[in-house]
């Protein structure tokens, strides 16, 4: 029939039209848009009982204003785009920087002149991670022999200048300690997940406990 193929356009044109969830076709992440009877299914409950108790959300949702947070589940070894750095674990020997394969990790050291008889240790003056170049293998964290740096769990690291992407010791320092358990059993034994909101002490990030000097003149100094 002639005009058949119209009527059929137009009415994928009334549905983004009416529909509340396809009323606009800008919408933020990770937010989405949901109408009454979302809304109702969420709350477990029937749309009608909902009208009555959240009249003000109701209305938003018959004129597509309603959104709600929808986010996929993310396991705990999920590799984000940052990184998760623990300087009271760091000793600054630099083997992150060394095996990094793109070369994207700068440490400058001095020596601490502290613990000399256990081997000294390095002060950071520099440790910077230009983000904008990694490529998130996770080598730099296999190479840590002291457990400070790990990959972490976020991913929303949009910047507008890359200059913004070279990440420093302050903002790794300031970061939230919320670590992926990739490469960590240690962590992931403790039932530790990114996503709660939790943070890992740095005492607990380890694989190993620093042993007192009783124990080292037991088990190594005296065998």
């Amino acid at each position: 029939m002639y005009g058949l193929g119209l009527a059929k356009g137009l009415t994928i044109t009334m549905k983004n039209m009416l529909m509340p969830g396809r009323m606009f076709t800008l919408h933020q992440y990770p937010d989405r848009k949901i109408g009454l009877l979302g809304l109702a299914k969420l709350e477990g409950t029937n749309p009608i009982t909902y009208s009555i108790k959240r009249p003000l959300m109701t209305l938003k949702a018959m004129v597509g204003l309603a959104s709600v947070e929808d986010r996929m589940p993310q396991h705990s070894r999920f590799r984000g785009e940052e990184f998760s750095w623990y300087e009271d674990r760091c000793t600054g020997c630099a083997s992150c920087a060394k095996y990094c394969p793109l070369g994207i990790i700068r440490i400058v050291t001095h020596p601490s002149e502290k613990a000399v008889d256990e081997g000294d240790k390095y002060v950071l003056d520099v440790f910077d991670i230009d983000m904008g170049r990694c490529m998130f293998c996770g080598l730099c964290v296999e190479a840590c022999p002291y457990d400070a740096l790990h990959m972490g769990s976020g991913f929303e690291e949009g910047k507008y200048s890359r200059r913004d992407l070279v990440i420093d010791k302050q903002r790794l320092n300031d970061a939230p300690k919320r670590p992926s358990t990739w490469f960590r059993p240690q962590i992931e034994g403790q039932g530790f997940d990114p996503q709660s909101g939790d943070e890992v002490d740095w005492t607990k990030a380890g694989r190993h406990v620093k042993p007192s000097r009783e124990d080292q003149q037991k088990k190594w100094a005296k065998r």
